[in-house]
């Protein structure tokens, strides 16, 4: 079975920093493209930054200069360092990744429960 846990979420002020963290669990043979996805209620998820396992590293238009994601292949990690927030950063981010549980099966995609980022005065 395996999880992905994120953590790091909290409220913060507009300007201020957060890291998230996403933590995978489980028995895993090799990961591969991790992202970071964020959902306001009401409207569709969205991609916010990529990963790959060559850690080339992709971001939608609106966080580009702000945030970065980085991964730890050791502790099975992807980090997303977010800076100068503003309040349209405010939704649920969401961890996501490509996993392949053993050799030569097949490479899968999981999600985590999501964290709450809310950037507010």
């Amino acid at each position: 079975q395996v999880q992905l846990v994120e953590s790091g979420g909290d409220l913060v002020q507009p300007g201020g920093s957060l890291r998230l963290s996403c933590a995978a669990s489980g028995s895993i043979f090799r990961f591969y493209t991790m992202r970071w996805y964020r959902q306001v209620l009401g409207k569709q998820r969205e991609l916010v930054a990529a990963i790959s396992s060559d850690g080339t590293s992709t971001y939608v238009d609106s966080v580009k200069g702000r945030f970065t994601v980085s991964r730890d292949n050791v502790k099975n990690m992807v980090y997303l360092q977010m800076n100068s927030l503003k309040p349209e950063d405010t939704a649920v981010y969401y961890c996501n990744a490509d996993i392949q549980l053993k050799p030569y099966g097949s490479i899968d995609e999981y999600w985590g429960q999501g964290t709450q980022v809310t950037v507010s005065s």
